[in-house]
């Protein structure tokens, strides 16, 4: 018997988790993290609808929060199957399991702390160690195009899912000794002609898709015209001696970003005395693995290495310890500050967003999805006042919202 079982990401967008069965044998296609509201994010407590100890593999398309944030979960609750992955998924993935294991510590430990209204007996969903854990079951890594066998009837076929390093759509050749059928998960799909990674391959011949559809009816905006606009914000409130914010998600658009303003500045595009600052400990550890991982890069990005680093520029400053971030809060203008996180639910944006909400010669700069209940979107529909740090702060800064 072939069943299908979906556990996250039907009518939502984030917690990407789905169950094959092929008579005893359980696979999952990720097991990611819900995001947004709290209301939402509760979610992630809950007991799976499964039993994690019955799970054979998990098979991870890549390593944004949303497809991968729930594998401490899992292992903390029995799992002892193995994880497939590509080689830059597997290295992104340890970057960001264990970042969200550190934030939710830090979150728990603060609840535990709060003199009113606190929670005494507040934890974190998993703990670096149980993050640290959840690599002990990594496999050996999958090169796109190849087949691997999982389990009895189960094969898979991981395919360049062109979204960010290393992302894959998984091809499921599944047989229960009667009945063999195809079983495509696309994953997130990335655009074509958008730098970087390369174009996602053709779907090959499936029985059944099991599809994203974040933007499946949103038309977006050529890539040439968004940059043309990043560079028109930028320029505008450096002109002003303001500062631009741009809350950015650490894998890929983060090195989207860095990469046009790499070009601008070469280009003429952009001042060539723009400060640039990357404050995201995380971001910078991505941009790191990025660089390791050239055979995920498409023709045009590999022909720009042959004239230096894309990632690189003059005026670019990478801040990994808190004291360098706090001392950007001391730039009244003329910066241009890439942190996280992208939905500006927490991390060092919220920061610099206090810093600069209130300036009239400032922006801010959206470069990503911005989900219901964040503080992303409460910006963007347009608020004119935002909490942050127990402060009410008023949005005078210019709001831009990019996203082709």
């Amino acid at each position: 018997m072939i069943v299908y079982s979906c556990h996250g990401a039907a009518k939502q967008v984030t917690g990407s988790c789905h169950l094959v069965t092929v008579n005893e044998h359980r696979v999952l296609v990720d097991c990611g993290l819900f995001q947004g509201s709290r209301e939402t994010e509760r979610s992630n407590a809950e007991p799976f609808e499964f039993d994690p100890a019955s799970i054979d593999a998990v098979l991870l398309t890549h390593a944004h929060l949303d497809h991968c944030g729930r594998l401490p979960l899992l292992v903390k609750r029995g799992f002892r199957g193995r994880i497939f992955a590509t080689a830059a998924t597997r290295e992104l993935a340890r970057v960001v399991l264990l970042d969200a294991a550190g934030l939710q510590e830090e979150d728990a430990r603060r609840a535990r702390e709060k003199p009113r209204n606190g929670d005494a007996s507040a934890q974190p969903l998993y703990t670096i160690d149980d993050a640290l854990h959840t690599f002990d079951f990594l496999a050996a890594d999958v090169t796109y195009g190849d087949t691997v066998a999982i389990t009895d009837g189960i094969e898979a076929r991981f395919l360049d899912a062109g979204h960010i390093l290393g992302s894959a759509s998984v091809l499921l050749e599944v047989d229960d000794g009667h009945i063999q059928r195809r079983l495509l998960f696309s994953g997130d799909l990335g655009n074509p002609n958008r730098p970087i990674v390369r174009d996602p391959m053709p779907a090959p011949a499936a029985d059944y898709v099991f599809m994203e559809s974040t933007y499946g009816d949103r038309p977006h905006r050529s890539v040439p015209d968004s940059v043309i606009e990043l560079y028109q914000a930028i320029r505008e409130t450096t002109a002003r001696h303001g500062n631009v914010i741009i809350p950015t998600f650490a894998l890929e658009r983060t090195q989207e970003v860095l990469y046009y303003l790499h070009f601008g500045i070469r280009s003429g595009a952009l001042p060539q005395h723009l400060r640039v600052f990357l404050d995201s400990p995380m971001a910078i550890s991505a941009t790191e693995i990025f660089r390791r991982h050239p055979e995920c890069f498409d023709l045009g990005f590999l022909e720009e290495l042959e004239h230096g680093d894309p990632f690189d520029m003059p005026g670019l400053h990478f801040t990994r310890e808190t004291g360098e971030s706090m001392a950007i809060n001391s730039i009244e203008g003329g910066a241009v500050i890439l942190a996280g996180s992208g939905m500006c639910n927490g991390g060092r944006v919220r920061h610099h967003l206090r810093h600069n909400l209130w300036r009239e010669r400032s922006s801010v700069v959206f470069v990503g999805y911005a989900a219901e209940g964040t503080l992303a979107r409460r910006i963007v529909d347009g608020a004119t006042r935002v909490r942050l740090f127990g402060e009410d702060v008023p949005v005078r800064a210019q709001v831009w919202t990019i996203n082709g």
